[in-house]
C-alpha cells in the first residue's frame, strides 16, 4: 500500500508523490534515461529498473563493452543488484522496466528471477535496427541441439548425472 501525502490550498488537492509511488511512465523513463546514459559512458544503449510497489529496488545499464562481460547486459546487472538488496533469488512482487524487449539470456534471468511482469519500449525489431539483432538466437531454440549454428554434443552424461542424483535426494536443498 502506498502512503500518499496530499495538501489542501483553497481550491484544490494536490497530491505530492513519496518516494515510493513512481507510475509505469517514471519507472520506464528511468529505464529510458539509464539507457541513454549508458550510451554516454561507453556502455551499450540499454537501462533497466526493477520495482517493487512503485519503488526503485535495482537499477543498472548494459557495461559488456566496459566491464568486458557479454553477460554484463542491463537486465542481468538489474536483476543481480536486486537480488543482492532483498537478501533473495526470487523476485516475486516485483517488475521490470527495460529500455529494450529482452534478449533471450536477459528473457531467460527473468524468468529465473520469478519478476511479475516486464515492461519495455522499444522491441527487438528497433534493436535489430542497430546491429543488436538477437532474432537468430529466438530460432536456435527451436532447434535440434546438433542443427544449431553453434556445434553441441552429449558428453559424459553417465557421470554428469551423479550431481542430478544427489541434488533429488538432498533433503535441506532450497529450492529455486
Amino acid at each position: 500500500m502506498n502512503n500518499k501525502t496530499y495538501r489542501h490550498l483553497p481550491d484544490k488537492t494536490i497530491k505530492i508523490k513519496e518516494k515510493n509511488d513512481m507510475n509505469k511512465k517514471e519507472l520506464m523513463q528511468r529505464a529510458i534515461d539509464l539507457s541513454i546514459e549508458s550510451v554516454k559512458k561507453g556502455g551499450g544503449p540499454f537501462g533497466a529498473v526493477i520495482a517493487k510497489d512503485g519503488e526503485i529496488v535495482a537499477e543498472g545499464s548494459n557495461n559488456v563493452t566496459i566491464d568486458c562481460d557479454p553477460t554484463a547486459h542491463a537486465e542481468v546487472s538489474t536483476i543481480r543488484k536486486a537480488c543482492k538488496k532483498l537478501g533473495t533469488f526470487d523476485l516475486s512482487g516485483c517488475e521490470i522496466y527495460t529500455s529494450c524487449e529482452p534478449c533471450p539470456m536477459c528473457l531467460g534471468a527473468i524468468y529465473w528471477a520469478h519478476l511479475d511482469k516486464i515492461y519495455y519500449a522499444n522491441d527487438r525489431k528497433d534493436a535489430g535496427k542497430i546491429g543488436f539483432d538477437d532474432d537468430f538466437i529466438y530460432k536456435e531454440f527451436d532447434l535440434k541441439p546438433a542443427d544449431r549454428l553453434k556445434p553441441s554434443e552429449v558428453l559424459m552424461r553417465k557421470e554428469a548425472l551423479e550431481a542430478f542424483r544427489l541434488w533429488e535426494e538432498k533433503e535441506d536443498k532450497t529450492e529455486y
